[in-house]
């Protein structure tokens, strides 16, 4: 136990290093500003589809393809890359090693330090799909993300195991959506910012995060429905989710506030970019 202490120490400090690394950090911070910017691309492509005025996917992949359009727009994509992998690998970096800037507390409860761990990677993992996202658009080679969760999906079906995935990955989507809205709605994202934030701030958390939890839960919901009714058209991720929605009656009502909330999780993340503890 004792010859393995100075070991674990040293490893801890060397990922404290790397976690103070000012650089690392700022590039880390602009993966927030990417993400906002994509949640607002994404609230302003589902208004538009509301009202029957896009052609783009309400999506991260549609985010990207209007994003590429701008003039700059190639550029901003290989920058987006790049602060994409950066917070995916801090994020990763957190899930080994810990949060930095939490000091280790000996006495903590483990499932709560387990579950925070989870949480990184599972954020990693998201950045790191931005980041190969945006290459694809950067490179010229982006692809409709319905369209390629529509075609996983026909694949799965066609076995008793790649149905039992579907159902899982829904229930597992169900949940991640059922978090956000818990942590909206609670206001427990107070907890991820370093100083105490104005009114202003709680209130663009609350609806951001209530809002994309909906989204999420949505999209969980039809993928477990696709493999219901054996129609791989109904897992087509978001975009498929919003115009699900705004078929509903009152749908362009309902997918106006949606793509307002999502909006609305966009400015929040430039509050984190700012805020977070890193």
């Amino acid at each position: 136990m004792n010859r393995q202490a100075p070991a674990s120490r040293g490893a801890a400090s060397s990922a404290e290093r790397v976690a103070q690394n000012g650089v690392f950090e700022k590039f880390a911070r602009a993966g927030y500003v990417g993400s906002g910017i994509v949640h607002l691309l994404i609230g302003y492509l589902a208004i538009r589809v509301a009202f029957g005025r896009s052609e783009q996917e309400a999506s991260q992949s549609g985010a990207m393809a209007e994003l590429g359009e701008q003039p700059g727009g190639k550029i901003a994509l290989w920058i987006a890359v790049v602060v994409f992998v950066m917070m995916g690998l801090w994020r990763f970096a957190e899930a080994t090693f810990g949060k930095a800037s939490e000091p280790e507390q000996p006495d903590a409860d483990m499932k709560d330090k387990a579950f925070d761990r989870f949480k990184a990677a599972c954020v990693g993992v998201v950045y790191l799909g931005f980041a190969y996202t945006a290459f694809g658009f950067a490179r010229g080679s982006g692809k409709s993300s319905g369209e390629q969760n529509a075609g996983l999906t026909a694949k799965l079906l066609e076995s008793g195991v790649g149905k039992f995935v579907l159902v899982v990955a829904g229930l597992v989507i169900l949940g991640v959506g059922a978090y956000h809205v818990y942590k909206g709605a609670s206001k427990n994202f107070v907890d991820d910012l370093k100083n105490h934030p104005s009114t202003f701030v709680k209130r663009l958390g609350l609806v951001g995060y209530v809002a994309k939890g909906l989204a999420l839960c949505l999209v969980g919901v039809l993928v477990i429905v696709a493999v219901l009714q054996a129609d791989p058209q109904k897992a087509a991720g978001l975009d498929g989710a919003l115009k699900t929605l705004g078929s509903q009656p009152f749908g362009t009502v309902l997918l106006v506030l949606m793509g307002l909330g999502i909006a609305i999780y966009g400015l929040y993340s430039f509050v984190m970019a700012r805020d977070a503890k890193m």
